[in-house]
């Protein structure tokens, strides 16, 4: 019983020794199985996605009115710049531009120019600086008079020392006459020092002189 026991149990046991063969074959069936669940397990592993930044923006006006997106206005940072926009626009006022902006992207800000305003005389291309002003069809004001020789000091005195005949003239109470002598004595004494020099002109008393030492300065 035991011996038949014994020879039926090894020949069990041969029956399932696969051989060199057989064990060869399931090493390979092995590491197919675990190159597959390695490729599974590196697919399904968690991914981050990178989000990319999104830039944009809009030109803003003073007024806080949205004045345009894209091109070289619709971006606003630490180094823009600032324009005064004035005349005959839409939105006048100041407007901030990206560095680079041009002239066109300054009235465009601003909303454009009034119907029928003529900006032909403006340089649309030109690169607009930090703190400049455009006029947009309004004239530049005409430019003062330059100062020339005048008896007329500050205030509506006449100099006496740089008066002409007709300013002298143009005085209460002095007629030409009386203004050709202050010239010669001008001249005579090399200027008047004090107003109260005019005491010495032929002429005048303390009547007249009191009636222009108000009138005239040196």
């Amino acid at each position: 019983m035991g011996a038949f026991g014994g020879g039926g149990r090894r020949a069990w046991l041969g029956a399932l020794d696969p051989g060199r063969p057989g064990v060869r074959a399931l090493a390979v069936v092995a590491v197919v199985v675990v190159v597959i669940a390695a490729v599974l397990a590196w697919r399904a592993r968690p991914r981050v996605e990178p989000v990319a930044p999104s830039f944009g923006g809009t030109v803003i006006a003073e007024s806080g009115v949205p004045a345009g997106r894209g091109g070289p206005s619709g971006s606003s940072g630490a180094a823009e710049v600032v324009v005064a926009v004035g005349g005959k626009v839409r939105r006048p006022g100041l407007v901030r531009l990206a560095p680079g902006a041009r002239v066109a992207d300054a009235l465009k800000a601003a909303g454009g120019p009034e119907p029928g305003v003529d900006v032909a005389s403006l340089n649309l291309a030109r690169k607009v600086t930090d703190g400049e002003l455009i006029m947009v069809g309004v004239s530049a004001p005409p430019a003062p008079p330059a100062p020339g020789p005048s008896g007329v000091a500050p205030g509506g005195l006449v100099n006496l020392n740089t008066a002409s005949l007709a300013e002298l003239d143009s005085l209460p109470g002095v007629g030409p006459v009386l203004a050709q002598r202050i010239l010669d004595a001008r001249e005579a004494q090399g200027g008047f020092r004090a107003v109260a020099d005019l005491r010495r002109v032929d002429g005048i008393g303390e009547a007249r002189f009191e009636q222009l030492k108000d009138l005239v300065t040196v």
